[in-house]
């Protein structure tokens, strides 16, 4: 009988990543068999960054983590598991107010999954717990230094792209 494979994904929007999800990525890694990095599309959702941009540099952050795979999807994120043959959803938690919104997301997949879609949380480290995607793009807009809060791997090419976007 052939072993099934534990697959867990990590979906989110990444504009742009952070130290704080590459440290949920690092963490969740000895875990599973493949964690499938999967940026949700949402064409209501207004993005700074393109999807390509973040596709390349979710690729250069997890390069060395061979059991890592990334994507994209569009539509609902438990479909998207399904279809992956995903039985886990990774979030990470950094709040109280986090844990509240994601444990209501977490139901709403469980059902949506059939039962056969389980969330693992994962707690931010302290030194991340502040940190994300939102207040990067802030200070980025702002004319801050975002390089304490981004992966060493993307700092160069992410504040080009800023530059060119922001025009800081």
């Amino acid at each position: 009988m052939e072993k099934e494979l534990k697959i867990a994904v990590m979906p989110g929007s990444y504009d742009p990543i952070t130290i704080g999800h590459s440290e949920m990525v690092k963490k969740a890694a000895p875990l599973f068999d493949k964690i499938i990095i999967a940026i949700g599309v949402n064409s209501n959702k207004k993005y700074v960054f393109s999807l390509e941009q973040r596709l390349e540099w979710l690729r250069s952050v997890f390069k060395d983590l061979p059991n890592v795979e990334v994507k994209y999807y569009t539509g609902l994120t438990a479909k998207f598991c399904e279809e992956e043959k995903a039985q886990y959803m990774v979030r990470g938690l950094r709040n109280a107010s986090d844990f509240d919104y994601e444990r209501i997301i977490s139901q709403l997949n469980f059902t949506l999954g059939k039962g056969k879609l389980e969330t693992v949380f994962f707690i931010s480290e302290p030194q991340y717990s502040h940190i994300s995607s939102t207040i990067v793009r802030e200070i980025i807009r702002g004319g801050g230094d975002v390089t304490p809060f981004i992966p060493d791997a993307i700092e160069d090419d992410l504040m080009e792209k800023a530059n060119d976007i922001f025009k800081i």
